[in-house]
């Protein structure tokens, strides 16, 4: 499979990145990690977003990244956007467009054809899922996929952050110049035990020490499958779990679940528990939330969707999705651990993702892509 290799001495880009949204979520958490970095580095960067607001165009706006909407609608297309679109592409003159996503995918080729400066301007489509189940969304959906099956051949690479990703798109008829698979990255200072943490929040929920924890952060979504979940926790009495995310709030009433709702401490919400889950039943390429739950020092009770299996190693147990009975099997077997055990699993979750998955790596792999277009930008600067 093709991959990037060391990042190129030629010039930064600039790069504009083009994102469906900027609400919670493993793409938009990404970007964002991106951004920051580039911006640490000097680099120049603009990201755009098809629809307004969000929790992380608050966090871009107040770290100084330069952002932008287009005020989509979401499932509404207009014309006017993309011509402001093809505008800010004019302005910034990036050497690299990197789209997130379907709708962002389509928009971005479409505005920047529209701007003019497709010969000096790389283009890179970003995939960010593995197999989803279409008919659990609404049917633009699926239209847009069709439409960038069609016109895959255009960008100059298509991104996915999964190896699955990447098989489940070809079987769907992408044809990409190049398929390159760069994986996500986790922030691992940011990410990692925290003993304070841990005791601040079970004091605030009123959970011992001693108590094993489970966590699964994700937004209420098909694609999560809370029900596999809730059925796995009710054949756990006396186990006490959180869940966190969008939608969470409003789940059904389990005994031993605490329903958080959308929170902006993740990491602590980690620290404080012992083992992460993850009761996705489709769709996800590379989780993040199971990633940085490993950067906390958590072994994993999951099922095996997308590249899980790679994320995880020998740092958890994966069981087929669907499945509530071997869902609970599986927290059962960590929860029953001796404290040690499940720490020292624990201590080798954390490594694999300082040694695999770390942002420092993400990054420098997405540089080393970037470099490519170094010298495009100089040429540019003369014009």
């Amino acid at each position: 499979m093709a991959e990037t290799g060391s990042a190129s001495t030629a010039v930064a880009p600039r790069v504009m990145h083009v994102i469906t949204s900027l609400q919670t979520g493993g793409a938009e958490s990404m970007l964002v990690s991106l951004a920051l970095a580039a911006r640490s580095k000097g680099q120049e960067i603009q990201v755009v977003s098809l629809t307004p607001g969000g929790v992380n165009y608050e966090h871009l706006v107040r770290a100084g990244v330069p952002v932008m909407h287009l005020d989509l609608a979401r499932g509404r297309w207009n014309p006017l956007a993309l011509l402001r679109l093809a505008g800010a592409i004019r302005r910034f003159r990036p050497g690299v467009v990197q789209s997130w996503m379907y709708h962002a995918d389509l928009a971005a080729t479409l505005g920047l054809a529209l701007s003019g400066r497709r010969r000096r301007t790389r283009l890179y489509w970003g995939v960010r899922c593995s197999d989803m189940d279409v008919n659990q969304y609404r049917f633009g959906l699926r239209t847009v996929i069709g439409l960038c099956v069609r016109l895959s051949f255009l960008p100059d690479a298509v991104v996915a952050n999964s190896h699955a990703g990447r098989i489940v798109h070809e079987r769907l008829g992408y044809r990409p110049r190049e398929f390159l698979v760069l994986d996500n990255g986790i922030d691992t200072e940011r990410f990692r035990p925290d003993a304070e943490a841990r005791r601040r929040l079970r004091e605030q929920w009123g959970i011992p020490n001693d108590v094993v924890l489970l966590a699964q952060v994700a937004r209420v979504d098909p694609m999560k499958d809370y029900d596999c979940l809730l059925a796995a926790l009710r054949r756990l009495p006396g186990v006490r779990a959180i869940a966190a995310g969008e939608g969470t709030e409003r789940l059904a009433d389990t005994p031993g679940l605490l329903r958080l709702g959308p929170r902006r401490d993740i990491p602590a919400i980690f620290a404080a528990s012992d083992i992460v889950m993850s009761s996705s039943a489709f769709g996800e390429g590379f989780s993040n939330a199971l990633a940085e739950g490993m950067a906390c020092g958590l072994p994993v009770a999951a099922t095996n969707v997308g590249d899980a299996a790679r994320i995880v190693g020998d740092a958890g147990i994966l069981v087929p999705p669907h499945d509530p009975q071997a869902l609970a099997s599986a927290i059962a077997t960590l929860a029953r651990m001796p404290p040690a055990e499940r720490t020292a699993l624990g201590h080798v979750a954390r490594r694999r993702v300082v040694e695999r998955f770390s942002l420092e790596r993400a990054a420098g792999r997405f540089d080393a892509l970037y470099a490519q277009c170094g010298m495009n930008r100089l040429a540019d600067s003369q014009t």
